[in-house]
Parts: C-alpha cells; structure tokens; sequence
C-alpha cells in the first residue's frame, strides 16, 4: 500500500503567546486525496494548543490520553508531556502508534513521539511533518528578524512552506489558546 504524506504543523513561542497552525493537504503517493483537513485543536480547555503528523485515528487516540494527562498533572504541562510519553513507549498497544505531536501553552512547548522523546526548543519553534523544516527555518527567520506575534509568524512560514513542500498547501488552520 502506499504511504500518506500529509502534513505540515508548526507552533512558535514569543512574549507570553503562542500559536500553532497546520496545513490542510493530505497526499496518498502522487494524489492529493484531501485539501482542507484539520491537525491542530485546543486542549484542556482552550489552554493548550496540539497539532499531529501522521495517522489520523492514532493521533486522536493520543490526544484523548495526553487531555488524561493533562487532567492528572494540571498547569503542568511538562509533566504531562513525559507522563505521555512514558506511556506511549512502554504501553503494547500505544507503541504501534505511528504519529507525532506538539503540544504547548504559553510557557511551554514539546514535540513528542512514541520514540519517548520530549523535546522543548530552546527558541520556541517546533515543527513536524513533511514540509516541517521548511515551516521551521522559516519561522526562526521571522522571529529573529521581526517583531512579529506568534500567530502571524505560523501564518507566514506555513505559507512558505505550502509553496516549497509538495505534501503541503497554503489552506492553513491557525489556532491560539482561549484567553
């Protein structure tokens, strides 16, 4: 069978903001199968925004047990993140899961995999995906260059990269937590 390719997320930290923003492609070998599908949400009650790269029903199988997580280890995100991933390694079930996620609320944020890493860049900058790199060297020259919020640097290097990755488009989601 062949392989999807569908994803570009990238979430960027700056002054006490975030945001986070995902392309809409999804791609089955040379085809694009879909334009407009959603990979980031709100979590734990609007205060912490996710997106996923991968497969789709494993990645909402992750997020419903990172929102546990998160009930468990409440206005502590880190922990939860690791809790998360201990699991995701250790558990028979989990560690067939083929995804990756980001994860952050305005202090913080990590990419995870079920590989049990926990990483949190030291610039604010996460990105994963296909067209990922792409999303994130962008990013880092915005936000080294500009003043720009959170909300419109995602905008801009997701529009960057939609027009470099062909497993990415321009047909962007945007999120940020709920004030």
């Amino acid at each position: 069978m062949q392989q999807y390719h569908a994803t570009t997320i990238l979430c960027v930290i700056r002054d006490s903001a975030v945001a986070i923003g995902g392309d809409g492609q999804v791609t089955l070998g040379d085809t694009v199968v879909k334009a407009n599908a959603t990979k980031v949400r709100l979590l734990k009650g609007g205060s912490v925004v996710a997106g996923f790269a991968g497969s789709v029903a494993d990645a909402f199988t992750l997020f419903d047990k990172f929102e546990e997580k998160l009930d468990r280890c409440p206005d502590n995100l880190p922990r939860a993140a690791v809790e998360l991933t201990k699991e995701w390694r250790s558990d028979r079930v989990l560690r067939r899961l083929e995804a990756q996620l980001i994860a952050a609320n305005t202090r913080n944020g990590f990419i995870l995999s079920g590989n049990g890493e926990v990483i949190e860049p030291e610039d604010g900058v996460m990105a994963i995906g296909s067209g990922g790199a792409y999303a994130q060297a962008a990013a880092r020259a915005l936000l080294r260059e500009t003043a720009l919020a959170p909300r419109d640097i995602v905008k801009k290097a997701l529009t960057i990269a939609g027009e470099i990755c062909i497993y990415s488009n321009t047909n962007i989601t945007l999120i940020e937590p709920e004030k």
